[in-house]
């Protein structure tokens, strides 16, 4: 168990690294959901030639992604909805990806709203310190109690990117990677 804790933090330490160096420039999408402000605030890691398949055979043993890369991936609703006939009321929320290895991917809508990087990593530099991160210790073990959802995702051909991406209108929640997209209804709750 040290010798996890260990190898964990290091990495964790090394993509705090990466990122202070050489991060895509995060993405930021919103739009107006039945009058109010919908904003989701994103991480895009690139495929840099890899295979989505091959990049999510690396994930947790819980098959829970984080739906972007380094910090939090983060939902802000001003008011209550239905994501893929689901109720999230209004607030702010992280999202991960469950990802099975055969089957249909769900989004996952959580309260928990990540972990100050300075906790994950001692030496983490001032300026990202209090940047908060996902849950990368496991997900069904940390912080699934914390969920509100898990929406199941319908997946569609996409054009091919290299960036992962996330699409928001008045109607629909897209995510895209690779040469695959995600979807998800999204409306107003009354």
């Amino acid at each position: 168990m040290m010798k996890r804790l260990v190898v964990f933090t290091a990495l964790v330490g090394l993509a705090a690294i990466s990122f202070a160096q050489d991060q895509n420039p995060r993405g930021e999408v919103d739009a107006t959901v039945n009058g109010s402000k919908v904003t989701i605030e994103y991480g895009r890691p690139a495929l840099k030639g890899r295979s989505l398949d091959e990049l999510m055979s690396d994930l947790h043993e819980d098959r829970v992604w984080r739906a972007g890369e380094n910090q939090v991936t983060i939902l802000e609703t001003k008011a209550d909805l239905k994501i893929g006939g689901k109720s999230i009321p209004a607030g702010k929320y992280s999202l991960y990806v469950y990802a099975p290895a055969e089957g249909d991917w769900a989004l996952c809508v959580n309260k928990n709203l990540g972990i100050p990087l300075v906790e994950i990593w001692a030496e983490a530099p001032s300026e990202t310190a209090q940047e908060l991160w996902p849950e990368l210790r496991g997900y069904e073990a940390n912080i699934v109690g914390d969920e509100i959802a898990r929406i199941p995702m319908t997946k569609k051909s996409g054009e091919s990117t290299d960036l992962f991406t996330i699409d928001l209108t008045s109607s629909e929640l897209t995510l895209s990677w690779g040469d695959a997209a995600w979807t998800l209804s999204i409306e107003g709750s009354t």
